[in-house]
């Protein structure tokens, strides 16, 4: 192949032409015995982001390791025992059918699948598999501010905070501008590492504080001051709690349904086959 054609490939990869209405002499690129490489068959996006020298240098590459590769499939199919090919034959049917019937079957239950989960499922997965919930990390329930430790109202943002009403949440939200860094989901579980990580001042000498369930934590430091409130500790070794493990329940129960739908769905496609006579078993 010609450093032009190469060159005039890369091109087109770069300004997005169209080859449909080019004949196949002026797509081909490269030739190994009977089997030709065209334009058509090379996927331009890896090019995309390429400019034109490297485009030249990979479509070259491309070009070579295409050669090889059919290169050596000839060698193999030469060279190779009969009983290694049928063998891969073999293989390469069976995956291509594996491919086949599972994406057809995946489109069949997912057609049909219950997505809705009640809380009572929910409950019961996990009171039966506890011992399978076990805590490998900690767990926390908070909520935190940060803010300069010289601001005038700090008195009143501590009083909303403290008392946390639904009017006091208003109030802190409108003004959590003022705020350094805050979270005020004290509802969810979260890591306790998590925390640490976010808060720089609060190390892992601070954080043992954390694991004694102190409900209300306050120190400053030269970044500012720091408001913590702990609604609920879990420790490592503990049962998880279900509201933090709920998408890994509604996961198994969702794979659990599928697997039950694709079986149902062999056996009905299996028994329809028989019904109209077209799977049937010779005796």
């Amino acid at each position: 192949m010609t450093a032009s054609r190469i060159i005039f490939f890369a091109s087109l990869v770069l300004i997005s032409c169209d080859n449909s209405n080019k004949s196949l002499e002026d797509n081909l690129l490269a030739r190994v015995n009977d089997d030709f490489l065209t334009i058509d068959q090379i996927d331009t996006d890896i090019f995309n982001e390429l400019n034109f020298n490297d485009s030249v240098v990979q479509i070259k590459n491309y070009i070579t390791e295409w050669a090889t590769r059919k290169l050596l499939e000839e060698g193999a199919n030469l060279n190779l025992e009969n009983q290694k090919q049928f063998e891969f034959n073999s293989l390469i049917e069976k995956y291509k059918s594996d491919l086949y019937t599972s994406a057809y079957l995946d489109a069949l239950v997912n057609k049909s699948l219950d997505t809705i989960i009640s809380k009572i499922e929910l409950k019961e997965i996990y009171e039966d598999n506890k011992e399978l919930f076990v805590l490998n990390e900690d767990l926390i329930k908070l909520r935190y501010i940060i803010f300069e430790s010289n601001i005038s109202d700090q008195d009143e943002i501590k009083s909303l905070f403290m008392r946390y009403s639904e009017e006091d949440k208003v109030r802190l939200k409108r003004i959590s501008n003022k705020f350094k860094s805050f979270f005020f989901n004290d509802s969810i579980w979260i890591r306790s590492k998590d925390i640490i990580e976010k808060i720089p001042a609060l190390n892992y000498d601070t954080g043992e504080i954390l694991s004694k369930n102190m409900n209300f934590i306050q120190f400053k430091d030269s970044v500012g001051l720091y408001l913590i409130n702990i609604n609920d500790f879990a420790n490592v070794g503990n049962q998880a709690p279900i509201s933090y493990i709920e998408p890994t329940l509604r996961q198994i129960i969702i794979n659990k349904r599928k697997y039950d739908l694709a079986k149902k769905l062999k056996v009905e496609i299996l028994n329809n086959a028989i019904k109209n006579k077209k799977f049937q078993v010779y005796e």
